[in-house]
């Protein structure tokens, strides 16, 4: 059992029902490691979301998140979580869900997040493939940069990269020795630090596990993601997957950043798009190299 599935390892208090059957409340718990800064990663958020709902959805066939739509209310914390899953529709080849994250608070409840979801069989619904992106060129993970916490200041507070097997393609690494590239694109290859392989259930964290995009540009820090949509689109295959991210819109406090994840056998196997809180420094941000 790796890290990841400790996290996703749900104690129901009364067990998922069917369609229209109300919310059904589970307990989970978010450890130390997963923190960015003082707060829990917003990929284990949507990735314990999208198990509540598959364990919702099981009985109706549909085990695998296809498509979800997460909104970040609060900045979650290490330590319990009450994780409040809704089946909304059963359907014969899709059902559909809601979920809502709910930490306590000095003054009560606070929900966290709230995440909603399509589902199926990802094994029948997304074969075969039809038409597909292939991955960028990229040289070999020992070929690229290792991102880990004692690289740098501001990486030694991202917990989270502990467990992580994390390596940055060195075109897109400058930020890291303050020499961003200024065109808004990271690329790297990913794996779980404990050698646990890929899966569905994997993709909803991997979609927003590397430092936020706005390192590129030369905004360090502070990255908010307000609400972010992503799509499954295969089962991935044991191995690496390589992950790019860019963004090319940058508006007041805002920015979108999109992002692919390819597998091992270069098929993509999910992607996403967020709207994220970025602050421009009075200089504005780094010019676009080349």
């Amino acid at each position: 059992m790796g890290e990841l599935d400790e996290v996703l390892a749900l104690r129901w208090v009364d067990g998922p029902a069917g369609a229209g059957a109300g919310e059904a409340v589970a307990a989970g718990e978010f450890g130390d490691g997963w923190v960015i800064g003082n707060a829990v990663n917003g990929g284990v958020l949507m990735a314990l979301g999208a198990r509540a709902l598959a364990d919702a959805a099981a009985g109706a066939g549909h085990p695998d998140v296809l498509t979800w739509s997460t909104v970040f209310l609060s900045a979650a914390q290490p330590g319990p979580v009450e994780v409040r899953a809704e089946l909304l529709r059963a359907g014969r080849s899709v059902s559909t869900g809601q979920v809502r994250l709910v930490q306590e608070g000095p003054d009560g409840p606070v929900e966290r997040a709230r995440v909603t979801a399509v589902l199926g069989d990802a094994s029948v619904a997304l074969e075969p493939v039809h038409r597909s992106p292939g991955p960028p060129t990229m040289p070999p993970p020992d070929a690229c940069v290792p991102a880990q916490r004692d690289g740098s200041p501001l990486a030694s507070a991202i917990a989270l990269l502990d467990r992580l097997d994390l390596r940055v393609d060195p075109a897109t690494a400058g930020f890291a020795v303050g020499r961003p590239t200024g065109r808004g694109v990271l690329r790297a290859w990913v794996r779980m630090a404990d050698g646990r392989e890929p899966d569905v259930a994997m993709l909803p964290f991997a979609v927003d596990c590397l430092m936020p995009v706005a390192f590129d540009l030369g905004v360090a820090g502070w990255a908010p993601t307000l609400e972010l949509t992503g799509q499954v689109l295969g089962r991935p295959a044991p191995g690496w997957l390589q992950v790019a991210m860019h963004v090319d819109a940058v508006v007041g406090g805002f920015y979108v950043e999109e992002a692919d994840v390819w597998d091992s056998t270069g098929r993509l196997v999910a992607r996403s798009r967020q709207l994220a809180g970025i602050r421009v420094p009075p200089e504005g941000l780094a010019p676009a190299a080349g």
